[in-house]
């Protein structure tokens, strides 16, 4: 099973890297052009022109040929024709959303939290089962410590062939599937990867604000300048990312085991919270709004679950 995942995951990496994704826009001497208003990376291969001066400029100046693209307003999943697999299905459908949603709406920080919801209801079928997962486990959980404990001391192959038939027919009475806890991660990934690409790639959005926050902006940059309240996407990002991975994990099986998770999570958190600072504010609103639904969809399954009616 964990072969059929690397697997996996190699052909997703193996997709990316072949159908393109953003590249930074860099300058004569190979210096990173950067937004002396928000002091973002400018991208080079954007989906649509910008519409702040100083901004075209910059791309101009660089050679960037802007008359080729649409306007942002007038943008179609269409335009620029076909850019691979990975652009064409997955960031410029999602960036096509987001702008649509942002005309009409007139403000693309709102449009990118109601696509992360709405993406994430449409979902919720297949990613409550990750959180069900978590609940079942749990049930089996002192059945798979016994099992631990028996053979524990005895690790010859047999043993091991036996020990995993055993803990299969645990799984198959608690209704454990455990490749079905791996769904969560499969969608997350690419999903992420996607809006990631769609912000980076659309001058609209970067340049668009939500009550007073850039959304091309970074912690870093914006305190750099004295914008300190920009800290508070920092501590969102780190609590939204906390309690998703304390309240997604599985059971685990016996301390050691409790340990190594606890410490993975703190990790991961602590890496992300680091990101968070360099992170624009259009991706760290997809990332509090993407993590506080899955807090809210694994309160729920564990409340349904606890008064044995599953939604």
């Amino acid at each position: 099973m964990k072969k059929n995942i690397k697997k996996v995951l190699a052909v997703f990496l193996i997709l990316i890297s072949l159908t393109g994704c953003s590249t930074t826009l860099v300058d004569e001497n190979k210096q990173v052009v950067r937004n002396p208003e928000t002091g973002q990376n400018l991208t080079k291969n954007i989906l649509c022109q910008p519409e702040n001066d100083t901004v075209r400029k910059l791309y101009v100046d660089n050679g960037v040929e802007l008359d080729s693209l649409p306007k942002c307003n007038e943008y179609k999943i269409t335009s620029g024709g076909y850019e691979g697999i990975w652009t064409s299905i997955f960031v410029k459908p999602i960036a096509w959303v987001i702008i649509m949603l942002g005309k009409l709406i007139n403000n693309y920080g709102i449009a990118i939290i109601l696509l992360t919801l709405a993406i994430r209801l449409i979902l919720y079928p297949l990613t409550k089962k990750t959180a069900l997962q978590s609940e079942l486990m749990k049930k089996a959980q002192p059945e798979l410590n016994k099992l631990e404990k028996k053979y524990k001391n005895n690790q010859s192959q047999e043993a091991m062939m036996q020990k995993s038939q055993e803990m299969m027919l645990i799984y198959k009475k608690y209704k454990i599937n455990p490749l079905s806890g791996c769904i969560f991660a499969f969608i997350q990934i690419p999903l992420f990867f996607a809006f990631y690409e769609a912000m980076n790639r659309v001058p609209a959005i970067f340049e668009g604000n939500l009550i007073g926050f850039q959304l091309g902006t970074s912690p870093m940059t914006a305190i750099t300048n004295g914008k300190f309240y920009y800290i508070i996407f920092v501590i969102l990002v780190v609590l939204a990312t906390y309690f998703s991975f304390k309240l997604n994990k599985t059971a685990s099986i016996g301390e050691d085991q409790e340990k190594q998770m606890k410490m993975m999570t703190n990790i991961s958190t602590i890496f992300i919270g680091i990101a968070s600072f360099t992170m624009s504010t259009a991706i760290e609103l997809y990332w509090i709004f993407n993590s506080g639904f899955t807090i809210l969809q694994n309160i729920i399954v564990k409340r349904s679950k606890k008064n044995d009616n599953v939604i």
